[in-house]
């Protein structure tokens, strides 16, 4: 067997899956996303077997976009847990044949309740597509499987359709980066959505001199602010910074005892708001080749953010 060709073959039947998605979708899908931002309830996803997979992951992606919804096995609803539909919900059920015997039983018994039934179903000519009152078409012509069995091109039609579906969603309910962070507030894609520079500021660490500050000042603040730099303030204004190669520099081409902080200052100093995602500041760091961030509050010094920092707390 040849790895490589048989791992394109199912990378080309999968892609192939999605990209004829795009021409089946029709009037029903736009149907399906209005009723959805106007439903008072969730979404109830259920399915059998590998669609139930498929569902359970759509599921965790609506609710991280805002789409309220939850996971109702096919098999477990026939046997009880169909009593978590509610009036004001709305069901999709995910299936390739749309005849499973589970989906047989269950989708009458959800039409007979008057919740609306949304047939993922690859199988237009199925109990379920007949069932429902909206089909999301998820036809393939083959499945990436040697054996043209397992589900493999159904199963990632059924996962890019459900993915499309979300991102509307998102859009059309104007969902911004901000939501996105309180829903996700572990690990490290909360911590670059909702951590800000004031949630990085240390009291003990905000190096400052005055631009008449001499040069051993100047080393002094540098060292105790363990920041590679000090900002230099002028009636609690930010106008310059020193950082740990402007001192070398100056070393190297002069030596004074009149040296002041004001001779080895730029005055490019680079500054945010506090109120500013920390990821921003990475953003700024990186882009002009800087190690810190001035932080300021209505213009006022309050502290400096090294990019150790960001490292530290996983921002980047």
């Amino acid at each position: 067997m040849n790895w490589k060709q048989r791992a394109q073959r199912t990378l080309e039947l999968e892609s192939q899956a999605i990209a004829q998605l795009v021409a089946r979708l029709d009037d029903a899908f736009e149907a399906v996303g209005e009723r959805i931002l106007q439903l008072q309830g969730r979404v109830v996803m259920t399915g059998i077997g590998k669609s139930a997979i498929i569902a359970q992951k759509l599921v965790a992606t609506f609710n991280s976009t805002g789409t309220p919804a939850v996971f109702m096995h096919a098999a477990d609803a026939i046997h009880g847990d169909l009593g978590l539909v509610q009036k004001d919900d709305m069901v999709i059920c995910i299936s390739k044949s749309g005849n499973s015997p589970e989906i047989k039983a269950l989708s009458p018994l959800i039409k007979s309740r008057g919740i609306q039934l949304i047939g993922m179903v690859g199988n237009l000519d199925s109990h379920l597509a007949q069932q429902s009152d909206y089909i999301l078409d998820t036809t393939v012509s083959e499945e990436a499987c040697p054996l043209d069995l397992a589900p493999t091109s159904s199963t990632a039609a059924q996962m890019a359709l459900g993915d499309a579906l979300a991102t509307c969603l998102m859009e059309a309910r104007g969902f911004k980066a901000e939501d996105f962070a309180e829903m996700h507030p572990g690990g490290a894609l909360g911590k670059r959505l909702y951590t800000r520079l004031n949630d990085l500021l240390d009291a003990q660490r905000k190096p400052q001199v005055t631009p008449t500050s001499s040069l051993s000042e100047v080393v002094l603040q540098m060292s105790q602010g363990r920041c590679g730099a000090t900002a230099v303030i002028d009636q609690e204004q930010v106008v310059g910074i020193i950082t740990d190669g402007d001192l070398r520099r100056h070393l190297e081409t002069a030596q004074s005892a009149t040296t002041t902080a004001q001779d080895l200052m730029s005055s490019a100093a680079k500054t945010l708001e506090g109120s500013h995602l920390a990821v921003h500041a990475f953003q700024i760091m990186e882009e002009h080749a800087i190690s810190q961030i001035i932080v300021t509050h209505e213009g006022a010094y309050t502290g400096m953010v090294h990019l150790h920092d960001l490292i530290k707390e996983g921002i980047i």
